[in-house]
């Protein structure tokens, strides 16, 4: 009879947490008072920027989205570049730069998540000092 119980609330607890994160992304896809959801501006923004990123620079925000978990990485991936590309097309770069690729990470991600930044920044010896007010 426990087993039931047990394997009864196991499953209930797990179909609530991913219809949590199935509701997310559903609400991600509405779309806002212009027409376009928040995933269709972050993909516009990838696809109009693509050409202004160099192979170095795809590197460093691949090495900066290491410490995310495999499965949730292609997903900060695509969230911290389009708001780099959001960025660049604000200021009209030219190309993607190193401050454009902190700035679009510190932006993109929760707070939470900045301790990861500061370690990976500190592991190749950048200075970060400028992003402090970014950070809080």
């Amino acid at each position: 009879m426990w087993l039931i119980v047990f394997w009864s609330v196991f499953m209930a607890v797990f179909m609530f947490i991913g219809g949590f994160f199935m509701f997310r992304k559903f609400l991600k896809r509405l779309p806002k008072a212009d027409g376009h959801s928040i995933l269709d501006w972050q993909d516009h923004y990838i696809q109009k920027t693509r050409h202004l990123w160099t192979k170095q620079q795809s590197d460093l925000l691949e090495e900066l989205v290491s410490p995310v978990p495999e499965l949730f990485r292609d997903v900060a991936r695509e969230k911290i570049a389009g708001k780099i590309g959001e960025l660049a097309l604000d200021q009209r770069a030219d190309r993607i730069t190193e401050d454009l690729i902190i700035r679009g990470y510190i932006l993109a991600t929760p707070k939470r998540d900045h301790k990861f930044l500061r370690k990976k920044l500190d592991e190749k010896e950048m200075d970060y000092s400028q992003y402090e007010q970014l950070f809080y």
